[in-house]
């Protein structure tokens, strides 16, 4: 299993600035295989011609657009076109210190078993909803835990951050639109003092535009 410092998505996401989406980096997005407006090749086409240089799409509890992406690059690829490089993601509910809070799964193994009870359309109950148990499954799939839009839940992005690095999460959304402005920007102050944060705990930083529309850089 890959580590934080060795995932191969890691050197990409050293690199998230407060200016690297919706231009050049997404890594939290949606389409119809959960509760957004796109279909995967719509999307994988709006983010191509944009330019977009790397992307994940992070469907509520589903992976399956992922599939009809991948075969739309090969065949783009094939035609001598430039594309982004698209990592597996998918977003999961979980509990952390009593709270509901989201976790974005990015760079595993597609498939994967342990995986398999994220990844049929709902939330699971239980054992399973704890964020210990969901930061675990996605490490053993090979991928990153990384908890989404730190700043929109009931517990404070401070209080919730820290104990994400306590149970091993790799990194959180340091940059994202939390007021979901028709054309994405990240909310100053909050974003800087989340990443900020993260940089001291040695976390890794994500960024995107959380699209349910049909407009990839906006919410």
């Amino acid at each position: 299993m890959p580590t934080r410092t060795d995932h191969p998505l890691s050197t990409v996401l050293e690199q998230v600035g407060s200016s690297s989406c919706p231009g050049t980096l997404n890594f939290h997005c949606h389409t119809i295989c959960s509760d957004g407006s796109l279909t995967p090749e719509d999307l994988i086409t709006q983010a191509t011609e944009r330019g977009l240089t790397h992307l994940a799409v992070t469907d509520h509890h589903s992976s399956h657009a992922h599939h009809a992406m991948r075969d739309w690059l090969s065949r783009q690829r094939e035609s001598g076109r430039t594309v982004p490089t698209l990592w597996s993601g998918m977003e999961i509910s979980a509990l952390l210190k009593g709270c509901l809070v989201h976790v974005l799964a990015l760079g595993f193994e597609l498939n994967h078993r342990d995986l398999q009870r994220y990844n049929r359309g709902d939330a699971v109950v239980g054992e399973a909803l704890r964020a210990e148990s969901v930061v675990r499954a996605i490490h053993a799939a090979g991928g990153l835990a990384v908890l989404a839009h730190p700043a929109r839940y009931r517990l404070g992005h401070d209080v919730l951050i820290e104990e994400a690095a306590r149970l091993g999460f790799d990194g959180a959304e340091a940059w994202y639109d939390y007021e979901m402005q028709p054309h994405w920007r990240p909310s100053p102050l909050i974003c800087e003092t989340i990443d900020r944060q993260l940089r001291e705990l040695g976390l890794l930083r994500t960024c995107g535009t959380d699209s349910h529309g049909i407009d990839l850089s906006g919410r």
